[in-house]
């Protein structure tokens, strides 16, 4: 067999299939039943939704990892590196085993071709099973119905939130993209709804299939106290707990829904542990910030809905001095929805850079500065590379101000490893 590098296995996995995006589920199921791990040994929580799943994941990972539970955690897309897809309590899988294990996925896929999500979740549950997780989380990638993770029967299912994104794939519809996301239900079994608004495809969709719905504001609620929370789900009552370490209001609705499906599948740990595990969750990426004379904050709202979540943020946490954007969006995503959701909470002196993303997908800086300028009401800079927006950022900014650079994860990304390079206050 030939011995690739892990660039060149990335490279490799995005040519085996013809279309990067083929909805089925008939070729992973195949893969993983040759591979013997179709069926899992071990409870297993799937979490989809448009926003908010990515830190449901986090604070369901951290609160049982505080337990003392060994959980296999599986998200996606990563910032900087592959292996932050795959993490086995708490730690990145090993380049050199994800190596054997993408082999020892060539070797029994035969004739069967994957797309590279495909791939990349096959391998997270080898990983899991070798590496002996006791529970996994599994984080949906697009949709629901279709996404690979949904292969796996989950014990507990979670919904965070539904809104207009990846349209052309899902529906044009809060409804239609409502019954994709809920597909991941599964007859007599939780199924976590952690918004207060959802369609109504949704229930319609967890009453046809048999799941036993459970909602935020109806089921299970939280209510904010000077130092934290409290929250119930039915009997179960967790008082005085620490407010989330991922910042901003939405976060309290996000932990609220990790607990409650936690409780509903029977691992919610004492208070204690929920305790630690909310005061110690990380999540790279969701208005991550790094301190300093200039503070940098670095945030992956790419859609109208996670746009005005970061405003709130914004609103609650202004700096002290100027806001200094950096921000960039693919051409399918809503570019005008985000900066409409932004701009009500930008000051007259406040800054923005408009960055070229890499990738077929990208949208020319000057294309999203000409989308954004008359929505924000001050003139965007145009930057041919989010390496160029942020060294943009730096130079402009002095001490008591704030650089925040949001939008697409290939944004994000690129930022995150330009400010540990390059970064003036670094160095």
């Amino acid at each position: 067999m030939v011995q690739r590098s892990l660039a060149e296995w990335l490279k490799y996995q995005e040519r085996i299939h013809p279309r990067a995006m083929d909805f089925t589920l008939d070729r992973i199921r195949v893969v993983l039943e040759l591979l013997g791990v179709h069926r899992p040994r071990v409870p297993v929580i799937t979490v989809g939704g448009t926003n908010g799943k990515g830190s449901v994941t986090a604070i369901l990972d951290a609160v049982l990892r505080a337990a003392g539970r060994r959980v296999g955690l599986y998200t996606s897309p990563h910032l900087v590196r592959y292996q932050e897809r795959i993490r086995i309590d708490g730690a990145e899988i090993e380049a050199a085993r994800l190596l054997e294990i993408f082999e020892r996925i060539e070797a029994a896929r035969g004739e069967v071709t994957l797309t590279f999500f495909e791939y990349a979740t096959a391998a997270a549950l080898v990983a899991f099973r070798e590496l002996a997780a006791d529970l996994l989380v599994l984080e949906v990638g697009l949709g629901g119905r279709f996404d690979a993770v949904n292969a796996v029967d989950p014990d507990v299912a979670v919904v965070t939130s539904i809104g207009l994104d990846h349209c052309e794939y899902l529906g044009t519809t809060l409804e239609a993209i409502g019954r994709e996301k809920a597909g991941i239900f599964r007859a007599g079994r939780p199924a976590i709804l952690g918004s207060r608004a959802m369609p109504a495809s949704v229930g319609e969709e967890a009453a046809r299939i048999g799941a036993r719905l459970e909602q935020l504001g109806r089921d299970f609620d939280f209510e904010r106290t000077v130092q934290g929370f409290d929250w119930r789900f039915g009997r179960n009552t967790l008082t005085a707990l620490p407010p989330p370490a991922l910042l901003g209001p939405v976060q309290y609705a996000n932990a609220s829904t990790a607990l409650a499906a936690l409780a509903a599948g029977g691992w919610l740990p004492g208070r204690d542990a929920c305790a630690t595990g909310l005061a110690a969750v990380q999540l790279p990426g969701r208005f991550q910030v790094l301190p300093g004379p200039v503070e940098w904050v670095f945030d992956v709202a790419h859609n109208p809905a996670s746009a005005a979540a970061l405003a709130a943020t914004m609103r609650e946490r202004p700096p002290a001095g100027r806001s200094l954007l950096v921000v960039g969006v693919l051409a399918d995503k809503d570019a005008a929805g985000i900066g409409q959701a932004v701009a009500p909470v930008l000051r007259p002196a406040d800054c923005i850079w408009a960055v070229t993303l890499p990738g077929e997908r990208a949208r020319s800086a000057a294309a999203l500065a000409q989308v954004l300028a008359p929505i924000v009401g001050r003139d965007v800079a145009a930057a041919d590379s989010v390496e160029a927006g942020c060294a943009g950022a730096a130079h402009e900014a002095q001490p008591g101000d704030r650089v925040l650079v949001f939008g697409s994860f290939q944004a994000v990304g690129p930022a995150l490893e330009w400010h540990r390079l390059y970064c003036p206050e670094r160095r």
